[in-house]
């Protein structure tokens, strides 16, 4: 109930609330509480007839926000990030036109190779790749761990990834100068570049910068996981694993830079057809706070 009407009215524009009923009830009575708990209770327990996912222009670019989390389909045989209405919904906002396409997600898209293949793998495995005893394991594994990333989707996954793929090639618009996924979640910051094949038609830059600012802090052995799931025997390791669950490449490779753990600070400008992202980290103390910059790279 505090999300919506204190953050959710915030992030729509004014045709749509003006559109919105439940905006409509609330304004039309002295007291709306019972609108917004009815709603509010219906919404945590399924996905149909809400959506937290909203699409705001930004001078010649757009940010489309995605709620990778409340709209999520977990129906036996069937695990989708997005149910079918938030799917469409965001295929219409997935267009070229604009300088920079923005897509943002709380949990990242693109994680490092090792724990990408293991949630590949995971998921796969849940699905009864390896039998049925395997699976009810292989459950276990997913919820002990929280291995709940878009990798953990197969086919949400490929489907995101084929429309980014077809907006930077110019098939729904103009191509974009860049086509970046923001994201958190994760207590550390990174930037992950892409690359598609030649014959993938894409002509923009394609990236993910994630930072979890101000995040809680990872333990000693959390940060070793991440860093091991970078390198390149885990990667192959894993790959294999996963290919024997029957889990296709995707269609695009990518690369991690240097992961960095302080409590930071993401910040992205656009300025026309460039695009920059800095990554600063906080040290010192609450008397003298300081900003040192670790990252500050050109994307487009």
């Amino acid at each position: 109930m505090s999300y919506w009407i204190y953050q959710h009215l915030g992030n729509l524009s004014p045709d749509e609330l003006a559109a919105d009923k439940l905006l409509g009830q609330v304004t039309a009575t002295d007291d709306g509480t019972e609108a917004v708990r009815e709603f509010a209770l219906r919404a945590s327990h399924e996905t149909a007839g809400s959506r937290w996912s909203y699409s705001r222009g930004l001078g010649g670019s757009r940010l489309v926000v995605i709620d990778s989390r409340a709209g999520r389909v977990l129906k036996e045989g069937q695990r989708s990030m997005l149910d079918d209405a938030e799917w469409h919904w965001l295929e219409r906002q997935l267009t070229g036109g604009v300088d920079h396409l923005l897509i943002a997600t709380s949990v990242p898209l693109l994680l490092a190779p090792g724990l990408h293949w293991l949630e590949a793998w995971n998921e796969a495995v849940c699905a009864g790749a390896w039998g049925k005893r395997f699976a009810g394991i292989g459950e276990h594994l997913r919820q002990s761990f929280d291995l709940e990333h878009w990798a953990a989707f197969e086919s949400s996954f490929t489907r995101i990834v084929e429309l980014i793929r077809s907006v930077a090639a110019g098939e729904r618009g103009p191509a974009p100068a860049s086509v970046g996924v923001l994201s958190g979640d994760v207590h550390h910051a990174y930037l992950a570049q892409t690359a598609f094949s030649k014959r993938s038609g894409v002509q923009s830059i394609v990236y993910q910068a994630v930072c979890s600012p101000f995040r809680h802090p990872l333990a000693t052995h959390e940060r070793l996981a991440v860093k091991a799931a970078m390198s390149r025997p885990a990667t192959a390791i894993t790959r294999a694993l996963a290919r024997s669950a029957g889990v296709k490449d995707p269609a695009l490779r990518w690369r991690l830079g240097r992961p960095t753990f302080d409590n930071q600070i993401a910040t992205l400008a656009l300025a026309g057809r460039e695009a920059r992202l800095t990554i600063e980290r906080a040290h010192g103390d609450w008397r003298h706070p300081m900003l040192d910059t670790v990252l500050d790279q050109t994307l487009a």
